[in-house]
């Protein structure tokens, strides 16, 4: 009866054991399954006529590895415990997997956003019209590269070894790394959309109050009221500015609203989680936001090169309406 009795309370700390990693399992396959679903939502609501560019086809390459790692933990979850050409596999690789997952996707965030920015900046120097399939093969390279470079860096470097072989011993809760590059970038975006607001606030507030809803190409844009003198390009950075807040918030308020809130009350969300198609969007149009400020000499109205937001349509913040073609009537009115 004592024998039985021990036997009986092995297996009930065997079983409580062993309960909490499937069901962190269960939850991994989960996460990874909105995630995948909500990229590739966001890839359907996105404007078809935008030129590809680095940030498309990382953006793409983002969502395909992301569904390559639903695939994985689903079949290792299906099959929990086999072997393939003499090596074992088991729920424990599943941990690993994002634990190197995790880090790998902490890393990128720096790389993605400079490329991102060079290439912007380049093709509205270059002014290049149509992506050649040349380009294009560039882009995919430049994809690829960044993908290798950044996993043969955390496969290789000593502290993300070290990190990994202290978390072995914690794989029922399968510990995640928290990316400090989405942390700091975050931060600073924020704290320049709040410093050009408080710079440019009173045009901004006389800009909401004389703006439009206007139908162009079956696309609902804002109409902005110009000078009748206005020229072909837009020369001051000044009158630029608070068009470009108006635009990016009227998009991106409540993503905005979000990266706030996750850093006031100090969140910590998994890279493998925060990396995400709709994060780099919403990193997207600020950085081309960015570059048309910069370069606001260069915008000009018959020109047909410029970087193309794949959720905004920036032209309205320096082209009069009345002059672009195909123009329908305005369609409602927010504040006379």
């Amino acid at each position: 009866m004592t024998a039985l009795s021990s036997e009986n309370c092995s297996f009930q700390h065997a079983w409580h054991q062993t309960k909490p990693a499937l069901d962190v399992h269960c939850l991994l396959l989960l996460i990874i399954l909105g995630k995948a679903l909500s990229n590739i939502l966001v890839l359907g609501l996105r404007r078809k006529d935008t030129c590809r560019s680095f940030m498309e086809y990382f953006c793409f390459s983002l969502a395909f590895v992301d569904l390559l790692v639903l695939v994985i933990i689903s079949f290792l979850s299906y099959f929990r415990d086999f072997v393939v050409l003499g090596i074992r596999f088991t729920k424990y690789h599943i941990c690993l997997l994002m634990q190197i997952v995790s880090f790998t996707y902490g890393f990128l965030h720096y790389p993605v956003c400079l490329v991102a920015c060079i290439d912007y900046w380049l093709s509205l120097s270059r002014g290049i019209k149509h992506s050649s399939k040349w380009q294009r093969l560039l882009y995919f390279l430049t994809v690829l590269l960044t993908w290798i470079s950044v996993l043969a860096y955390v496969l290789g470097d000593a502290a993300v070894s070290a990190s990994l072989d202290t978390h072995r011993t914690h794989m029922q809760q399968c510990p995640s790394h928290v990316s400090t590059q989405s942390h700091w970038l975050s931060l600073a975006m924020l704290m320049v959309l709040f410093v050009a607001f408080l710079i440019s606030w009173p045009e901004v507030v006389a800009l909401i109050q004389a703006i439009r809803i206007a139908s162009y190409k079956n696309e609902a844009i804002l109409y902005f009221p110009f000078p009748p003198h206005c020229a072909y390009t837009v020369s001051s950075r000044e009158a630029l500015l608070p068009r470009l807040i108006v635009c990016f918030l009227g998009t991106w308020f409540p993503f905005v609203a979000l990266q706030l809130l996750i850093l006031s009350l100090g969140v910590e969300i998994p890279a493998y989680i925060e990396m995400n198609v709709p994060w780099l969007y919403f990193v997207n149009s600020f950085l081309i936001a960015t570059v048309y400020w910069f370069n606001c000499h260069k915008l000009y109205l018959r020109d047909s090169t410029l970087p193309v937001d794949p959720f905004i349509n920036w032209k309205c913040c320096f082209v009069p309406v009345h002059r672009l073609k195909q123009v329908e009537r305005p369609i409602s009115i927010i504040i006379c």
